[in-house]
């Protein structure tokens, strides 16, 4: 049986992965934690996720739930997402991170801490969404640089990073089969006289409100056709319920850093 313990308990994700922990087989809910001045610190976690009392009460810090879980579920941020990682490296304690907004720096630092752990790192734990960075390659690469590539993402107004982590990857993914940098010929905004489109560009768009899950849409746009390939998340569930696949995966693999797309086999 795999220990889970949940970072950020407390909020969206945190909260729905707990929930969904306790009616998937094979793993357990092992504690949770928030940050130190949470209000609820040191009530049952049944207090956030519902249902009856679980006898565990939510900790204010990684180091009081880590000597009871085999592995961290972790959708916090990213700064506080490495200093998780920090600490569960240390002890030797597996993680999954679904957090986004992650710079050069950080990612850096994450593989360097993976090399005492295994971690999964993913911008989206969707199955569907890990699929479409597949297709999209196989797309990029039979399509070639007669077709122009544009990515438009949606989310809900309450997220703070732009463009979304799942995008930035898509644009990534896409460079590399057209033999690219994404930080090199991406492009994020467009307003004004900005002349022609560059035949070697790949814009990505941000829309932003309401309630919306996630939506990516993948535009290949050539003279007289167009290809488009879209994901939509109908609710947060697909993005629990894989990193809870994760959670069960990881804890069996050597050190190092994964993303869905190893645990699926189709990197």
């Amino acid at each position: 049986m795999v220990r889970a313990a949940i970072a950020g308990i407390g909020g969206r994700m945190g909260s729905r992965i707990a929930q969904l922990i306790g009616e998937t087989d094979g793993i357990e809910l092992a504690g949770g934690f928030e940050y130190s001045q949470y209000p609820k610190i040191g009530v049952d976690i049944a207090e956030i996720i519902g249902g009856a009392p679980t006898g565990l009460a939510i900790r204010g810090s990684i180091e009081d739930v880590l000597d009871s879980a085999d592995v961290v579920i972790d959708f916090t941020n990213a700064a506080a997402s490495i200093e998780h990682l920090r600490a569960a490296s240390a002890r030797g304690k597996s993680m999954v991170i679904g957090s986004t907004g992650f710079n050069k720096e950080q990612i850096r630092e994450a593989e360097k801490l993976a090399s005492a752990v295994p971690c999964v790192l993913s911008p989206n734990m969707s199955v569907g969404v890990n699929i479409l960075f597949k297709m999209v390659a196989d797309a990029a690469s039979l399509l070639g640089d007669s077709f122009d590539v544009e990515i438009v993402e949606a989310h809900h107004r309450f997220k703070k990073d732009a463009p979304s982590g799942t995008a930035v990857k898509l644009g990534q993914v896409i460079a590399q089969a057209f033999g690219r940098h994404l930080g090199e010929v991406g492009v994020y905004a467009r307003h004004g006289l900005i002349g022609e489109r560059t035949g070697s560009e790949i814009g990505i768009q941000a829309v932003r409100g309401g309630d919306i899950v996630g939506e990516h849409t993948i535009i290949f746009a050539g003279l007289g056709e167009r290809i488009e390939i879209t994901h939509r998340a109908h609710s947060r569930d697909n993005f629990a319920r894989g990193a809870i696949r994760a959670a069960s995966w990881v804890v069996n693999q050597p050190n190092g850093l994964y993303d869905i797309s190893d645990m699926l086999g189709i990197r």
